[in-house]
């Protein structure tokens, strides 16, 4: 048995909890309690770097080595959302014809989902754009915050 890292960052959103080890990442939590520390094992700090720089909108996408998912299907299918661009959304039912799965399976993935924002299960949405259910941080409040953070009019007007 060996000792997990973890680092706590502070976010608009709340502190954000990342946990891992120097081989990767097994878990990142919206929500925590304590004082922001930075981790120490070299993954987990390289996640809470990215992170930092999302919220500053200064990254797009993660390099990060995450704990392989169950099974292959499931890589596959954590695979998919992770396609989903950055400002980007799909609804369930969409991202399941891509996947070849169902809304219901897709929904499950995301409420399963241990790596939130890094694996952005805040877009998909369900039918006609509604805004859904959020496994992370307030819920569907933190999903509309995330939402706003991507879109690129917010972005322009900070530039």
């Amino acid at each position: 048995m060996y000792a997990r890292d973890y680092a706590l960052i502070a976010t608009p959103i709340g502190k954000i909890r990342v946990e891992g080890d120097d081989a990767g990442l097994t878990a990142i939590r919206i929500g925590g309690e304590g004082a922001a520390s930075p981790g120490s094992s070299a993954a987990v700090r390289t996640a809470g770097e990215q992170l930092a720089q999302w919220f500053a909108r200064e990254r797009e996408t993660f390099d990060l080595t995450l704990a392989p998912a169950g099974t292959p299907r499931g890589e596959a299918l954590r695979a998919g959302l992770i396609a989903i661009g950055y400002g980007e959304t799909l609804s369930y039912g969409a991202l399941a014809r891509t996947l070849g799965s169902s809304p219901r399976a897709i929904g499950q993935l995301c409420a399963r989902n241990p790596f939130p924002i890094v694996v952005p299960c805040h877009r998909v949405l369900g039918s006609g754009g509604a805004l859904g259910h959020y496994s992370g941080g307030d819920g569907p409040k933190t999903k509309a915050w995330l939402l706003e953070h991507e879109r690129p009019q917010s972005r322009e007007t900070l530039l």
